[in-house]
């Protein structure tokens, strides 16, 4: 389904309780097949691009991570949804922490995974990896150069069959548009930073972090975890920044819990 104004591709599967997942930056709608079959029994679930993702709209170069919040609320308001719980994933849940703050009336439950408070000097210069990986305009490369930091080392040598799948799948799906689409949203949460704007946040929220994760270390989370009133932390072992990839069944029990 399509939302004309902003441009926004959407999906709804499942009944219940409205549960809205927020892409992570290199994802789409169909990233989230296996949650969906996993959850759709207990919750409506909300699937849907960003401009500059998958089928939305793309955007002109220059914007910031903000320009999702109002997407969003336009979005839940043409679906007659008036408060729901979110799922972000890393970036996905930098856009749900800014749309908790920007409109926390929307809101119930939220679940942050690998998600940071503010983009440091490290993360800054993983994105200008990303960047330089993309403009290649070559699935495979993007792939193998991109992907290491993401998966944990344990994933890598255990799950290693799956990943060359995966990367067949960027060969022949990652196009220039798509590739250029991401090269914009990488630029876009330079400035971003809600540090000291998190005690705000009084909703129940389930941080879940990674052992393994090098993009969003457990520290931060944790960090982020004592200026959240209300929050409970999880820690995954042996996962990297893709733990809720890695341990689909895990998180997803997680959630089902929690919410």
């Amino acid at each position: 389904m399509y939302l004309e104004d902003p441009g926004i591709y959407y999906e709804v599967h499942g009944k219940g309780k409205p549960l809205v997942l927020l892409n992570g930056i290199m994802m789409s709608s169909p990233s989230w097949m296996d949650h969906i079959e996993r959850l759709k029994d207990r919750f409506q679930i909300i699937v849907y691009d960003m401009r500059d993702q998958g089928q939305s709209a793309r955007l002109e170069e220059g914007y910031d991570n903000r320009i999702h919040v109002q997407d969003l609320k336009k979005l839940l308001e043409h679906l007659n949804i008036d408060k729901a719980d979110f799922w972000g994933v890393s970036y996905g849940g930098q856009v749900a922490l800014l749309f908790t703050l920007a409109f926390p009336e929307y809101v119930d439950r939220l679940v942050l995974s690998n998600t940071s408070a503010h983009i440091d000097q490290y993360l800054l210069s993983m994105g200008d990896m990303w960047k330089c990986a993309a403009r290649l305009y070559d699935g495979e490369a993007f792939f193998d150069l991109a992907l290491i930091p993401i998966y944990s080392r344990h994933f890598y040598n255990h799950n290693y069959d799956w990943l060359l799948n995966r990367r067949q799948v960027f060969k022949k799906l990652l196009t220039k548009d798509w590739f250029d689409g991401f090269i914009r949203l990488a630029s876009s949460n330079h400035a971003y930073d809600v540090r000291n704007k998190l005690d705000r946040i009084g909703h129940a929220t389930l941080l879940i972090a990674a052992e393994k994760d090098i993009i969003t270390p457990y520290e931060q989370m944790r960090a982020m975890h004592a200026k959240m009133p209300n929050s409970q932390l999880v820690c995954i072992p042996q996962t990297g920044h893709a733990a809720f990839l890695e341990k689909i069944d895990e998180v997803c029990t997680l959630i089902k819990g929690f919410l």
